[in-house]
């Protein structure tokens, strides 16, 4: 077992400067050339320190503003143009970043491109859902509308 510090969130594992102890192939194949964590040593105290700082600094204030936030993304269609062949299906695929960039574009306010979180590759055209994480424990679920530019 591989002890590691996270330096950015991971879905299942936990939050950026967790301590965390996963398999070697894990860490060696995955984790580490990333750049979703660090191995743990005893002077990584202050980077543990130092990613939480850095992690509260890009969190909401509150719970109750991610709430706010989740309340007006909950349940809204976003439409996200992309290239896509005669068939429908698109030349490459859609990515968080996309996500975060129509929902900017909406008007529905700034999100973290890392908070996306999408259920499958989206490589056609069509209806598509996306969890948008706010908080530990705040998400929204938004719908994508995925049409062809």
């Amino acid at each position: 077992m591989a002890k590691l510090i996270l330096t950015h969130e991971v879905s299942g594992l936990g939050a950026a400067g967790d301590i965390v102890e996963v398999k070697n192939g894990y860490a060696r194949n995955f984790l580490l050339p990333r750049g979703f964590a660090l191995t743990w040593s005893k002077g990584g105290e202050k980077q543990v320190e130092a990613i939480k700082a850095a992690r509260l600094a890009h969190a909401h204030a509150s719970v109750e503003a991610a709430q706010e936030q989740a309340a007006s993304l909950q349940g809204q269609v976003v439409a996200l143009k992309v290239k896509a062949g005669a068939s429908g299906r698109l030349f490459g695929t859609v990515k968080a970043d996309d996500v975060a960039k129509a929902v900017a574009a909406a008007g529905l306010g700034s999100i973290d491109k890392r908070k996306v979180e999408l259920p499958a590759h989206i490589k056609s055209v069509g209806k598509h859902t996306a969890n948008v994480r706010l908080h530990d424990d705040v998400s929204a679920v938004i719908t994508l509308n995925v049409v062809a530019s």
